[in-house]
């Protein structure tokens, strides 16, 4: 059961081009916003390190300016390729030593799912967070889910992945990140 096991010793948080000009046409921007705040909030409690990729940054804008604030810029990379999973990221990847991957995103039947494929080939388990990832139809934000399902990834949501890597209740920690899914 290790493969449906989070924990924050050994995960990434990695956040697939959430940026302006893109999200602005998400029928779920707004969860997909929100739910990614809540992933980031809990990474920076838990300490566990945030990536981040833009796609074309001049077409599309930066990441989203509610995230942007929330992320280191060292750890935005800017990218022209579909898959997110650039020489750069793969090398930053590395040099964190993290095996699990927390990712989230759009789109995900393209640079979120491409994303997952080359991660999953590179030996790194991925956690899809269900609703901190879309597309601009239904179709192919199940096509998405689909295929990173087909591959191995594991598809889980916000709410879930927080109490995964909280494993507890009753402390300080958990008072302070059940207040994000509220």
């Amino acid at each position: 059961m290790h493969k449906y096991t989070l924990d924050r010793e050994d995960t990434v948080l990695f956040v697939v081009d959430i940026q302006d000009r893109l999200i602005a046409v998400m029928k779920y921007k707004d969860q997909v916003i929100r739910n990614n705040l809540t992933l980031i909030k809990t990474a920076e409690e838990m300490n566990f390190p945030v990536i981040a990729t833009e796609q074309y940054p001049k077409g599309l804008g930066r990441t989203a300016p509610e995230l942007l604030d929330l992320i280191d810029e060292e750890n935005i990379f800017t990218k022209n390729c579909f898959t997110a999973y650039t020489d750069e990221v793969a090398a930053k990847l590395k040099a964190l030593g993290k095996k699990k991957v927390l990712l989230s995103g759009s789109e995900t039947h393209i640079c979120v799912f491409q994303t997952a494929r080359d991660l999953t080939n590179d030996g790194y388990e991925v956690f899809l967070v269900r609703d901190a990832v879309c597309s601009r139809t239904k179709e192919n934000f199940l096509n998405g889910l689909d295929l990173i399902k087909s591959m191995g990834g594991v598809i889980t949501n916000t709410e879930s992945a927080l109490y995964d890597l909280l494993k507890v209740s009753g402390t300080p920690e958990f008072k302070k990140l059940s207040q994000l899914i509220k």
